[in-house]
Formats: structure tokens, sequence, C-alpha cells
């Protein structure tokens, strides 16, 4: 028996074969498998502007293949447009929509499969929590990256912009220039050409086995990505016949291979919050304890914008994840034994595939560094850990201590930065930007940008409990667990204390004797969230912490 006999078989459902035909929808398409085609197409999202077309191209591919499409929507939030005001609260907050609504429209219409169609930061991991959540057969294609802008004689991508605010402020760039930059950083649709987060996801969901090979390089502009779109809606019926489901995909040796990828390829620090989320739907066990294990052996391989200069196009024409994923096999650090999407297993799908350009993805014996891109750090004001893009860190600010300058939240940091305020040697201390706190927890990248545009990338540290984009560079520790808003001793930091910062031992600590913080905990009312309405205020009182996915309970 189908889902979809609930809506269409038998006398009993006759009133809901009429709102069906109602639709269009004749007897021989409802006699087939009725696929959820979940499209988060807007014209607000540079990655999803071109969803309407990856959408046509599932639904031709699930129709070649005998199955009765229907399209169904989702919502998406731009992080780069919403970056630096109070719609940034939203963005992390709108995975758990997208889930819920991906749950409610499979459940309410008893979908028989469902291909979903993300780009952008939170809605490839949202779209994933649903498809482990319901755990009928899905897959999952993106509307692919971006290519690459030209700007000052070399490639560049979102970052630049946000560095470029920096220089410009501190009257290192002139307006020509500036203006310049803002035209020619961002060429057309796609998800922003770096390994930012939403290319990170969709890296990831590869290396997971959710998606088909290419989905997290093929550029959005390329005929190659409609092709792949209409393999994905071919191969959902597939996954029908052969009855995977999501939880046949999603465990724990896939998240293992994952977060080897992740190593492997320097990817976002969103992407630790958003494994730890997919995990929780799976019922997979995950602590941040292995990312540090695997950061210790898996070297990074890959320097993708903002940590080096090649874009996502380049790491496509080197043969994309799965030439990274092939390299990993040289030391058996991947579970080759894993079935997929494809229906094939790891192993299986890595037949054949070669690494084309061993600068751009580096051989295991020729790494970037021998430790993996993700660092997890604890110490006394991050108790459950917090998370740094070690392979986007200077070498000089590995280890570093410096004085806290201590900020309620982003909009002062900004203002101090920009103002001059902020000297080498200081460490930026941003709170009250936690998931509760927040509420939403805030991408940090204006004052990482600001102290990249202002050559203080490499003096300066910056944490948090709120995160960072995929963009930000530097020092920049986020996701500080127990956040402020919780109680966390991120909150009985003050200025001037001295933070010590040292990366390749797991570490980040203030200077201040036990007995100290303790008599400024019985001092200490954390602040409330400054929301009051609304489905933040909602949210903010159901969220989990970051170490925990910041997932609402």
């Amino acid at each position: 028996m189908r889902r979809s006999d609930n809506i269409t078989a038998g006398p009993e459902r006759m009133p809901n074969r009429s709102l069906l035909r109602a639709c269009g929808m004749t007897d021989e398409e409802m006699n087939q498998p009725i696929i959820g085609v979940v499209s988060a197409y807007s014209e607000i999202i540079p990655g999803h502007i071109n969803l309407d077309k990856i959408a046509d191209a599932v639904k031709a591919g699930v129709r070649m293949a005998g199955g009765t499409p229907v399209l169904v929507p989702a919502i998406g939030v731009c992080d780069g447009i919403a970056m630096g005001h109070i719609g940034m609260k939203y963005s992390l907050a709108s995975r758990e929509l997208i889930a819920d609504s991906v749950e409610t429209l499979a459940q309410a219409h008893q979908l028989d499969g469902l291909v979903l169609i993300p780009n952008c930061d939170k809605i490839v991991p949202g779209m994933l929590m649903a498809a482990a959540r319901l755990n009928i057969p899905s897959i999952l294609v993106s509307g692919g990256p971006m290519m690459a802008g030209h700007f000052g004689g070399e490639e560049v991508s979102l970052s630049k912009t946000f560095e470029a605010v920096g220089a410009y402020k501190a009257g290192m760039m002139d307006e020509a220039t500036f203006y310049e930059a803002e035209c020619n950083s961002c060429p057309g649709c796609g998800s922003c050409a770096g390994m930012y987060t939403a290319n990170s996801m969709n890296c990831l969901s590869e290396a997971i086995g959710m998606a088909l090979p290419g989905n997290g390089t093929t550029p959005a502009v390329s005929a190659a990505r409609i092709h792949l779109a209409k393999h994905a809606g071919m191969k959902i019926m597939e996954l029908i016949e052969k009855d995977i489901k999501p939880r046949d995909i999603l465990t724990p040796a896939a998240f293992r291979n994952a977060l080897t990828c992740e190593m492997a390829i320097g990817c976002s620090t969103n992407s630790v919050l958003h494994l730890l989320a997919i995990a929780n739907e799976a019922g997979v066990p995950l602590q941040l304890e292995t990312l540090n294990e695997l950061s210790g052996k898996v070297p990074n391989i890959c320097h993708l914008a903002p940590a080096g200069p090649h874009h996502i196009e380049q790491l496509y024409m080197a043969g994309g994840v799965p030439a990274i994923m092939k390299e990993l096999t040289k030391r058996d650090f991947l579970d080759l034994s894993l079935i997929t999407c494809t229906g094939k297993t790891v192993g299986e799908n890595l037949e054949g595939v070669v690494n084309k350009n061993p600068e751009v993805v580096r051989p295991l014996e020729n790494p970037y560094s021998q430790t993996g891109g993700i660092a997890v750090l604890w110490g006394n004001i991050a108790k459950n850990g917090c998370v740094v893009k070690r392979s986007a860190v200077a070498p000089e600010m590995m280890v570093h201590e410096g004085p806290a300058r201590v900020f309620d939240c982003e909009e002062d940091a900004i203002s101090a930065i920009y103002n001059g305020k902020i000297v080498p040697g200081d460490v930026v201390v941003i709170r009250y930007e936690g998931p509760k706190g927040g509420p939403g927890m805030r991408e940090m990248l204006n004052p990482t940008s600001a102290l990249a545009g202002m050559k203080l990338d490499t003096t300066v540290a910056l944490i948090t409990d709120g995160r960072f984009s995929g963009a930000s560079r530097g020092a920049s520790i986020g996701h500080v667990s127990p956040e402020a808003a919780s109680g966390g001793e991120i909150g009985l930091v003050q200025e001037g204390d001295i933070i010590s910062i040292d990366i390749p031992n797991s570490k980040v600590n203030v200077n201040v004797s036990d007995e100290e913080l303790e008599a400024r905990r019985a001092k200490y009312v954390p602040r409330e969230p400054n929301v009051k309405s609304g489905w933040l205020y909602r949210y903010s009182r159901l969220v989990t912490s970051a170490d925990q996915g910041a997932v609402v309970r």
C-alpha cells in the first residue's frame, strides 16, 4: 500500500479524489506514486531565483520514471540580505519552520516521496531535518553555487563585499572602488561562491548520502545542474521501489563520513549546528567530542574562500566532493559500505573518480594541515564547548592572549570597530547573541569582515555565543555554550579580563580565578531576550543551546 492511497483509494476517499481532480489530476496520475517536489523558490534570494527551473527539471524526471510530481512550497531567508539588522534573528529560527512545514505538507497530503529543492543556509538543513523526521523516501537537489565574481584583478565572492565595508570605513578604499566591488562580487544566481554555509551543507548532503554526486559543486548556471535535477526526479522513484528511506542512509557511520569530509573541506562552523540538528531528528547520538576526534586525524586538503583563493567552480572542475572523498579513501577514513540515495554504496559511487586538480584538492600526502578544518574548544567560559573554523585562522592567531573588549550585542561591537576603538591584541567578546539570548543566534559576519577589511584579522580575536557566517575568517570563535542568556560563564567576563586562546590544544579560558568567577556569579542576573512577541518570542522559550544543535524542543 502506498501512503498516497490514503487520499486516492477506495470509496471513502472519493471527496479527496474530487479535490485532486480540481487540481487537474487524472485517474492515471492518482494511480501513480505522488511525489512532493518541495521548492524554496523566491525572488529575494539569489541562491533561489533559479529554483523554479530546478523544480521543472525534477518534475520532468519524476514523470519520466512513472511518478506524479506535485509542487509544494518552502520559505527561505537570505543570510546576506538579513545580515546586520533584526532580520538575522529570523535566519536560524527559520530552519525549524522549514522542517515543520515540510513535515506538515507531507503528512497532510500523504505524499509517497519527497524531492527537496533548497539552496541556501538554513533551508538545506531544515529540509534534511524534515526528511529524517518523516522517514519517507527523500532526495535533495540544490540550486547550485554561484560563479565567482571578478574585482581588482582577482576572483572574489560575497565575503569581499563585507570586507570592503571595513576598508571603506577605515579610509583604505575610495568610493568608486567601493561601488565597483558592490557591482562585481556576486555575478548572478546561485549560492554564494565560497565555502560558506550554503555550499558547505550542499557538499555535506552529498557526503552523507542524501544527494546525488555533483550536488554540492555543479554550478547553478550550467546545463549539468538541470541534468542533475532530472536525475534526482528519476531517482526518487527508484528509492520508493527499493524502499530506501532517510534513516537507512542517515546512520551513525554516515554522520562520521560527513564530519570527516567537513574536516577535509574546511566547511562553515554553521555546519556543526546543522549536523547536530539533523542527527537529533534521525535519532543518532552525536557529540562535539566526535568533531575533535576526527579533527585530530583528518587532514585539511581544501582552502576555498574565505580560507583561500579557490571558489566552488574550481572544486567542481577538480572533481567535486567525490574527488575529496576519493582522497580520503587512501587512509580508510570513510565507511564505503553505506547505502546512499543513488541506491549504491559510497564505495560504488566513488569507482572511477579521480582528483583532477591537486592544487584545489590537495592529496592527503600534501595537505594544508594535518588537522581538520573545524575545531571545538572548551574552557571556563565555554564549559559545553565552542567552535572555530581552524582552517581560516592565521597561524599567528592559533595561540593568542589579550584583553577582553566586552559587548552585549553585535551593534555595539560594530560601532567600536568602525570607530577605531579595537586595537591589535584585543579579544572582542559579543554575548547575548545566542539561540535564546539573541534570540536566533545571529551571524557575526559584519564584525569579522570589518576586522578583516581593516587588516586586524591577524591580530584581533572574536568570541561570541552567536555564530559566524561561512564567509567569516580569522580567529572567530562562536557557539559558546552555555550562552549568556542561560547563565553561561561568558556572561561573567568583564572588560579588560585577559582571555587565553589555544586552538591546537582545544582551550579557551578567561584568566580569572574560580573564586572570582563564583563571586561574580553570585551577583549575576542574565539579561532577558529583547523580543517579547511573535514567533521569535516562542522560539526563545523553546530553543536548546548551540552544543545541542539549537533545536526546538
